[in-house]
């Protein structure tokens, strides 16, 4: 394996091995979601009952750590694309998993910007999982837009920046200020052609 290439975790077959991969897994994700992306490593190996070296041995990097807390949530996203993509109207299947998307996205703070970057970056362990979830979507649009009930001239990466954006707003808002549904559905509306959504 070289520099180059990012270290995606898997889970060990020895039962002692995936008991401690489990606990750390299972902790970064409670971690993330209180204290963000940037959680304590440390805290996260304690939480777990595992030395931080255990940790590192299974997760180099916390990039890698990342990667394995979201994954199931962007494989989530893939296979929802693939539930909706015979749905009777394309645009309510589009803008159906544009919602989980956004909440994907900003499960933690710090969570948008990392998928942000793994999008464009190969040498991120979420790259991979990001492309897979992009094309998904990219599937949705494009038949929505063959249908014409979305603008032709949107393209996947301008869909993507815009889910980007409001994941943004929602993982950064007050949750008694958090307007991103409404910036969502404003978005949908220019988007959509014919009957409203």
């Amino acid at each position: 394996m070289t520099d180059d290439v990012p270290h995606i975790a898997r889970r060990p077959k020895r039962a002692d091995g995936a008991r401690n991969y489990d606990a750390i897994l299972a902790a970064a994700r409670k971690a993330f979601e209180d204290a963000g992306a940037q959680a304590s490593l440390e805290e996260i190996a304690g939480q777990a009952g595992v030395a931080i070296g255990t940790l590192y041995r299974h997760f180099p990097t916390r990039a890698s750590l990342v990667e394995a807390a979201t994954r199931d949530g962007l494989g989530d996203l893939v296979a929802q694309a693939e539930r909706l993509a015979g749905a009777r109207d394309p645009l309510d299947a589009l803008v159906e998993w544009m919602q989980q998307a956004v909440r994907h996205f900003s499960t933690f703070r710090g969570l948008v910007g990392i998928l942000a970057q793994s999008m464009y970056d190969e040498g991120t362990p979420s790259h991979e999982m990001c492309g897979a979830m992009h094309e998904s979507g990219t599937t949705l649009l494009r038949t929505a837009q063959k249908a014409g009930r979305v603008r032709a001239d949107l393209s996947p990466d301008e869909l993507f920046d815009l889910l980007t954006g409001v994941a943004w707003v929602r993982e950064t808002s007050p949750a008694d200020r958090d307007h991103s549904d409404r910036l969502l559905r404003l978005i949908l509306e220019g988007l959509a052609i014919g009957v409203g959504i």
